[in-house]
């Protein structure tokens, strides 16, 4: 069996997972309810308080199908309890950002302001001027979210200005050397 997929996956107080006919696993906690197609050949079953997944065959892509689902299905039920965050820093002279409603505004060093919209089910909280946290239950959602936001100014190997992730390393190039 997948290494990944054999392991059960416990449901904490609170959570409910629940699978119609359709193989549509919808997971409800305290932050929200998530929902999640499951492919036929994955059978998934809630006993003694554990979501477990077995496969109907041995091809590979039922094998990799065993884990991925087993993954989602452990996210959703992670991000109905915590949740989770990304965290942004903005780096550059003059670079900063501000929140108005649900539009956050950059100001990154083009000659115009750049205006973000939150999606729904993400929440964008400025931390400080040059700190920004993408929130919400579903991992893929406040991934892309982040992506997206890292994007309108990808740092610069020079000096490092632009947005990036807080636990990015960037790797420096080094600049011109003087004629000797």
């Amino acid at each position: 069996m997948s290494r990944i997929g054999r392991l059960p996956i416990v449901i904490p107080q609170g959570v409910t997972v629940d699978i119609d006919a359709n193989q549509n696993v919808t997971v409800t906690g305290p932050k929200g309810t998530l929902t999640q197609w499951v492919d036929a050949c994955i059978k998934v079953v809630v006993e003694n308080s554990q979501v477990v997944l077995t496969r109907s065959s041995e091809e590979k892509e039922v094998k990799s199908k065993h884990g991925l689902y087993r993954a989602l299905i452990q996210n959703m039920v992670t991000g109905v309890v915590n949740g989770f965050a990304i965290n942004l820093i903005i780096k550059g002279v003059g670079y900063k950002v501000a929140k108005n409603g649900n539009k956050v505004t950059f100001s990154v060093g083009y000659s115009h302001p750049v205006e973000f919209v939150e999606p729904e089910g993400i929440t964008i909280d400025v931390v400080s001027v040059t700190e920004v946290s993408v929130k919400g239950i579903d991992k893929a959602k406040v991934g892309q979210v982040a992506a997206n936001i890292r994007s309108i100014r990808k740092p610069e190997p020079y000096h490092g200005y632009g947005i990036r992730y807080k636990d990015e390393t960037i790797v420096m190039k080094e600049g011109k050397s003087g004629k000797k």
